[in-house]
């Protein structure tokens, strides 16, 4: 009897089907260890991201942060910078404002200043507050612009009115010393003149004499020419005579008013001046003391006002 093929009975068959088996549950582990291997890579690269990300939106808050402080230092210095110029807002409520906002500027820059770290809500509440605090920065900018050239133009209208006064002061001035002028010379045309001065010494019986240690009398003779422009009426002539010593011949206590002050004479004349010329006139002075040869000076005055200052030279 011939035996027949089965292949259950072929050698090592149990065998390979258990190797094949082996093998895909090797697969099988290796697969999974990679996908684990791949899920906590993955994990770690998404921790690592969020991480970053985290990290790069705390530099983004710092740097927000860091940005608004300088924002408000700045607008801080605007402040400062402009608080000469509070004064001239005339409104109290103007400035009451102003410096309310002011103050909330400084308390903002002390706040980012303390604190490290803000949040991002607060950030955003802090850059709300500063657009404001610069519209009304700005608004008072405009206005102190405003009220500077106002203060300009009033500087200049201020300016020209100055000028026109200094103008009107120096045309007044002119206008003074022009009638000043003419004031001098209205007076000096009424001032009497005098003309043909001398003066002679005398005897006791009121004949010349020609040695004057001898000298009983001088004798002053002069002419008032004519003069229409003086007053006319009494007129007082003042004499003095002054020795070649420098001493004034004294006339008993003989004063006249002079030059804001009172002067003492040697003698007196009184006379009706009528406007027409008057010659021949003398006034004497008597002596009763020794008279020396030299220079004598004489001198007429009227109307506070000196007439003639003339030397004569009286010889032994």
């Amino acid at each position: 009897m011939t035996d027949q093929y089965n292949p259950s009975d072929k050698p090592y068959a149990n065998g390979g089907h258990d190797k094949k088996r082996a093998y895909l549950a090797v697969a099988a582990v290796v697969i999974a260890a990679f996908i684990i291997g791949l899920g906590v890579f993955i994990f770690q690269q998404n921790k690592k991201l969020d991480e970053a990300m985290l990290r790069t939106e705390e530099l983004m808050l710092e740097n927000q942060q860091l940005e608004l402080a300088n924002q408000y230092e700045e607008l801080n210095s605007s402040f400062q910078q402009h608080e000469g110029q509070v004064q001239l807002f005339h409104n109290d409520s103007i400035r009451a404002e102003y410096e309310a906002a002011k103050n909330k500027v400084e308390e903002l820059t002390a706040e980012l200043k303390r604190r490290d770290r803000l949040s991002s809500e607060r950030i955003a509440q802090l850059q709300k507050e500063i657009a404001t605090l610069r519209g009304i920065m700005k608004h008072y900018v405009e206005q102190i612009a405003d009220l500077n050239q106002e203060n300009q133009q009033l500087r200049t209208e201020n300016q020209s009115l100055a000028s026109k006064a200094n103008r009107l002061e120096s045309q007044v001035q002119s206008q003074t010393k022009v009638n000043q002028e003419l004031t001098q010379r209205m007076e000096l045309a009424e001032k009497l003149s005098v003309t043909a001065v001398s003066i002679q010494a005398l005897k006791s019986n009121g004949k010349r004499e020609k040695n004057i240690t001898k000298a009983k009398q001088l004798a002053v003779s002069f002419t008032i020419p004519q003069n229409n422009s003086t007053p006319v009426g009494r007129k007082s002539i003042f004499l003095r005579i002054t020795s070649p010593e420098g001493n004034l011949l004294q006339g008993n206590g003989i004063t006249f008013p002079y030059d804001n002050g009172r002067v003492e004479a040697t003698a007196q004349k009184d006379i009706e001046y009528e406007g027409a010329e008057i010659s021949g006139i003398t006034i004497y002075w008597d002596n009763n003391t020794a008279l020396n040869p030299g220079t004598y000076k004489v001198e007429l005055f009227a109307d506070n006002y000196r007439l003639c200052s003339l030397d004569f030279q009286l010889k032994k």
